[in-house]
C-alpha cells in the first residue's frame, strides 16, 4: 500500500487518478479490494477517481459485491 500512496502522492497538481486495469488479466476480490483503496486515497487527495480497461469479468465481480458504482468507467 505505500507504493500505491507514494504513487498517488507523486503526481501533485493532477485533479484526477485513471487506474489502467488491462492487465489484470487473473483476479480474485483482492484486485477489487486495491482498486478501492485507489479510490479511497484518491479521495483523500481531493482527486476524482476512474478505471479504464475493467474487464467484463471484474465489472461481473464489483457488481457481485455492491460495488461496480464505486469503480466508474473512465472516459
Amino acid at each position: 500500500m505505500r507504493m500505491l500512496q507514494q504513487g498517488l502522492k507523486g503526481q501533485s497538481g493532477s485533479t484526477s487518478t485513471v487506474v489502467d486495469a488491462t492487465p489484470l488479466a487473473q483476479f480474485d476480490s483482492s484486485a477489487l479490494a486495491v482498486l478501492l483503496e485507489c479510490r479511497r486515497e484518491s479521495s483523500a487527495l481531493g482527486r476524482s477517481f476512474s478505471v479504464k480497461g475493467l474487464s467484463p469479468r471484474l465489472r461481473e465481480l464489483a457488481a457481485l459485491y455492491g460495488i461496480a458504482g464505486l469503480l466508474p468507467a473512465a472516459p
